[in-house]
């Protein structure tokens, strides 16, 4: 066993012991889709990336996608579409001017994008209208309140890549630039009102430790988490979980 898992498994201990109740917001994003795929709906997944989902949950995302008639993936980045191995009908792309006719979809999805969106009031307005009546824009980014957010803001350009690269084992090539001009729940709430839906849900929730890595900071970042698990502290956790409907 390596060094990065054995931390792995020393904080999953840690986890367990001071805040058991507490789910990765991946699986939680995960939830949420399964509850809005019916079967044989139109989907479009925006900024798809290598996957929908982690790669651990390969057998999960292909579940998903089967049980729609249509699933395209948008992504700018093309060798991020090259990479990708679940959605066959992939584009190449900008959210602000979506390259498909009016009310195509049932669902938009975007798992980890609003927060690179440099012109939400228009990439939104563009997923309203490609979305049909009733269809849904379902997206889960960070909260630009919550505790890592602020953390990556503070860091110079230059040293994120490292970081990235210890903490979460991504390269530098799969960093994007963040804007975070979608991430609250009053930015959220007037971008979908400017946008046209008719209603929208926002769900605010903690993740797992970003330091797993790093014994002494994980410590901390638990009880940092379990102080959030109260709602007076709501505002500030990390995640967001966004449902708009049109």
């Amino acid at each position: 066993m390596g060094l990065r898992q054995r931390l792995y498994n020393q904080s999953s201990w840690i986890q367990r012991k001071l805040v058991p109740e507490l789910r990765y917001s991946q699986d939680i994003y995960e939830g949420v889709l399964d509850a809005n795929i019916r079967d044989g709906i139109d989907w479009l997944d925006l900024g798809c990336g290598h996957s929908v989902l982690p790669k651990w949950r390969h057998e999960s995302e292909i579940d998903l996608i089967s049980r729609c008639r249509v699933v395209f993936g948008l992504d700018f980045d093309l060798n991020s579409l090259k990479k990708h191995a679940t959605i066959s009908a992939r584009i190449r792309g900008d959210i602000a001017r979506l390259p498909f006719p009016e009310s195509s979809f049932d669902l938009v999805t975007a798992n980890m994008v609003v927060e690179h969106l440099d012109d939400p009031e228009t990439q939104f307005k563009e997923v309203f209208r490609v979305l049909r009546p009733g269809g849904k824009f379902i997206f889960h980014t960070m909260n630009v309140r919550g505790y890592y957010t602020v953390c990556a803001r503070l860091i110079p350009e230059r040293m994120k890549g490292k970081m990235v690269m210890l903490l979460q084992e991504r390269k530098e090539d799969d960093l994007f630039r963040t804007h975070y001009l979608a991430n609250s729940e009053v930015a959220i709430s007037r971008l979908s009102e400017a946008a046209g839906f008719s209603r929208h849900v926002e769900m605010l929730f903690n993740s797992f430790p970003q330091f797993r890595v790093v014994p002494p900071l994980v410590v901390f970042e638990l009880l940092w988490i379990k102080l959030l698990m109260a709602d007076s502290f709501r505002r500030y956790r990390s995640n967001v979980i966004s449902i708009m409907e049109k």
